[in-house]
């Protein structure tokens, strides 16, 4: 078999991993308005689940003094975040994963921040409430996680850009 057989037999065998969103970069502002939201402290590790550039887990180590982890599904992603957080003095504060948000390890995580879409969001419920620690807090850009579940706190403003914002927010109890 050629090796271009081989790799096409692959390729239809093994699942490609599928986005829980398209990469679009959440404004500065509405990462400050999510971290305060979480009410992020030093002793909390934010782990952003689609990092996308990884500017949410820097944030938090540079305003906070958190830990950060990214992950995302994409390797161009995770080399930009990392090469981000490089730029902004904050490579030995956070790091970026190269994995699927369905599967990856959320032991360490005290705040999950999301930009995803609702259906991704309503796969990931399950996850997060049963994998996440009591006090553990979620803050979701946009989307919430369905009507049977509804936010402990929800913040609707305008950001710089003039666009609607809408954040949630779950404390696990």
């Amino acid at each position: 078999m050629f090796p271009w057989a081989i790799l096409l037999s692959l390729a239809v065998l093994v699942p490609a991993r599928q986005s829980l969103a398209p990469f679009h970069a959440t404004p500065a502002d509405v990462v400050d308005r999510m971290l305060d939201l979480a009410k992020v402290t030093r002793d909390d590790v934010v782990m952003d689940l689609g990092c996308g550039d990884g500017r949410i887990p820097i944030r938090a180590a540079q305003k906070y003094g958190a830990r950060g982890i990214g992950v995302d599904i994409d390797p161009q992603l995770i080399e930009q975040s990392k090469a981000n957080a490089r730029a902004a003095g904050m490579a030995d504060r956070v790091e970026f994963r190269l994995e699927d948000a369905l599967t990856t390890d959320l032991s360490r995580a005290t705040v999950v921040t999301l930009y995803l879409l609702s259906s991704s969001n309503a796969k990931l419920r399950p996850i997060l409430t049963s994998k996440l620690k009591p006090g553990s807090r979620i803050v979701s850009h946009a989307f919430s996680m369905g009507p049977d579940w509804p936010a402990d706190q929800i913040d609707h403003f305008t950001s710089a850009n003039g666009d609607e914002v809408t954040l949630y927010l779950w404390v696990l109890r």
